[in-house]
């Protein structure tokens, strides 16, 4: 079955932590996720999103700007060093400012506004990119 352009069968498999303090944001894209087939965590800030990140996931969604002491950069370098071939997608309406070296590699960038079809899409992209790389 495809759903938005993306195969449900591999979506299901597929496990998502997305990281979004914006609740409307949140809740729309984690249930339009669900929809798809994904398994979905969310959650609001980096601290939680730690907590969460010790059980295993395969695409690690994140804000950016995120409330507390750790933004979006930083927890991704936290998660990488946790689960080394975690794929990493940042999400921001600021996306074009963040710099290459302050991404962890082979991280993708999904400007704001996004639909939740393109998240969808491209988050199995990055799960099937991370699960064939050759570890670093």
């Amino acid at each position: 079955m495809i759903v938005a352009g993306v195969n449900a069968t591999d979506a299901e498999r597929i496990r998502v932590l997305f990281v979004e303090d914006e609740f409307f944001i949140r809740e729309w894209i984690a249930q339009s996720l669900s929809e798809q087939g994904f398994a979905v965590d969310s959650v609001t800030n980096a601290v939680d999103a730690l907590l969460r990140i010790r059980a295993p996931i395969d695409v690690l969604l994140t804000d950016i700007n995120l409330p507390g002491g750790m933004d979006g950069t930083a927890l991704a370098r936290r998660a990488r060093e946790l689960q080394p071939n975690l794929a990493v997608i940042y999400a921001s309406a600021r996306a074009a400012t963040l710099q290459q070296e302050a991404r962890v590699p082979g991280s993708v960038l999904l400007p704001k506004p996004y639909e939740p079809a393109v998240v969808g899409r491209l988050v199995a992209a990055a799960a099937r990119a991370a699960a064939v790389a050759v570890p670093a």
